[in-house]
């Protein structure tokens, strides 16, 4: 059973290793001919740390709670470790379809409505607050005239990363 528990625990560390050195072996045969691409997809490091845990604990398993013997708890061991590297293989998979969203820039922001928080004067800069990818997001504003607080403005330009050329929403 020591060695079974051995297998699981060598397993857990190849798995913690694939995740700290992150391609290094998928990397490691490239342009190698036959060998180039061998530990990507079912082969990936991941899948084989998830294969060599589930033999090594699965086989612990049956031996501590049957009276098998070695060989049903290798065989035992085995199918649960091509359980869990499948199960591996499939996760990867679909984790590495996963998209996210387009990035909101600031040229999004044209054409957007939004409220002044600090008061703008006719020469210099006060804050309106927008909405930036659904998220409210001060910027600094600025206007051909003087513009109050809590008034709504509306986005012609932006002029920076964090400032934009308003003018107030006409009612």
């Amino acid at each position: 059973m020591t060695l079974f528990l051995g297998i699981g625990i060598a397993g857990i560390v190849l798995l913690v290793l694939s995740l700290i050195f992150d391609g290094v072996l998928e990397g490691l045969f490239d342009g190698v001919g036959v060998l180039d691409g061998l530990f990507d997809g079912l082969l990936s490091l991941p899948v084989i740390a998830g294969f060599v845990s589930m033999l090594g604990f699965g086989g612990a398993l049956v031996l501590g709670t049957t009276q098998l013997g070695t060989g049903p708890a290798v065989a035992v061991g085995a199918a649960a470790g091509v359980g869990a590297g499948w199960l591996t293989w499939k996760f990867s998979k679909a984790l590495m379809r996963d998209q996210t969203s387009v990035t909101p820039r600031g040229a999004d922001l044209v054409g957007s409505s939004g409220t002044v928080v600090t008061a703008i004067p006719a020469t210099g800069y006060g804050e309106v607050l927008l909405r930036l990818g659904g998220q409210p997001v001060k910027f600094s504003a600025k206007c051909a005239e003087p513009v109050a607080y809590g008034t709504e403005i509306w986005v012609e330009a932006t002029l920076s990363a964090s400032s934009v050329s308003v003018r107030p929403v006409q009612r």
